[in-house]
């Protein structure tokens, strides 16, 4: 079962325009992540799906337009009080980003440690444990990243991401590079985090499959526009031509 959702906005993103010297990546863009929710972002490679996210965060800086993250207008923010918001934001990239010298746990230990949320090694190891557990890995505690497979590293990532409590989490791609079977996996981990952390969650793909499993509602851009807003069933029925690239050669049968 879903989480439910409300109207209450976590992320509220007006007219936000980006560009790369004569390349407008975000033109205008507005839209609202709603508390509780899974928030899909759908678009072809170039559609502005990662620097919009990347804006979200400030690891890029917007041309014009306003963000704000959890009451706060990101883009005024000084350097302190911008770290403070992020320490609510999760970050799954693609890769996972493990440090490849580290052990599972040291991975793990790493944002506690830099942030100072727990400051005993027993509060350390027990959320340690906590985390490994919720993404159902508790005895790869002691392993390399290199002796991970694909989907491992994925939950590993999501583990990290979910041991400093973040209220919102941005999913670039989660399933990519996964076989069907670990992308299902992982999908429906979106979804189960969602309802024991109540996080609030942006996640861009291009897995069909995932969207169907994770999606509340879901954002296409297109040429760095808002091309469609709405839900699953919207998409799905839709007879634009563009949405049925999306979706009708990829029906479940």
């Amino acid at each position: 079962m879903k989480t439910t959702t409300t109207d209450t906005p976590i992320i509220d993103v007006r007219d936000l325009r980006k560009s790369f010297g004569t390349t407008r990546v975000l033109d205008g863009v507005s839209f609202q992540l709603r508390k509780g929710e899974n928030l899909v972002i759908l678009g072809k490679s170039g559609s502005g799906k990662s620097v919009l996210i990347k804006c979200i965060v400030r690891l890029l800086d917007a041309d014009s337009g306003t963000i704000t993250v959890l009451d706060q207008e990101i883009n005024s923010l000084k350097a302190e009080a911008l770290s403070e918001v992020r320490r609510s934001i999760g970050f799954l990239f693609q890769s996972a980003a493990l440090y490849d010298s580290m052990t599972v746990r040291e991975n793990l230990e790493f944002p506690l440690r830099r942030t100072g949320l727990k400051t005993t090694q027993a509060a350390i190891d027990q959320k340690v444990t906590e985390v490994l557990d919720d993404v159902g890995l508790p005895d790869a505690i002691d392993r390399m990243p290199s002796e991970l497979s694909g989907g491992m590293r994925k939950r590993i990532g999501l583990a990290r991401t979910l041991i400093v409590d973040p209220a919102i989490i941005l999913y670039d791609e989660p399933t990519t590079g996964l076989d069907p079977v670990t992308s299902d996996e992982i999908s429906r981990l979106i979804n189960s985090v969602q309802k024991q952390y109540n996080t609030s969650s942006i996640i861009i793909t291009h897995d069909i499959e995932c969207v169907r499993t994770v999606a509340d509602r879901i954002l296409m851009l297109k040429d760095g526009t808002l091309y469609k807003e709405g839900t699953l069933d919207a998409f799905e029925s839709s007879d634009d031509p563009v949405i049925q690239s999306y979706f009708t050669s990829k029906r479940k049968s």
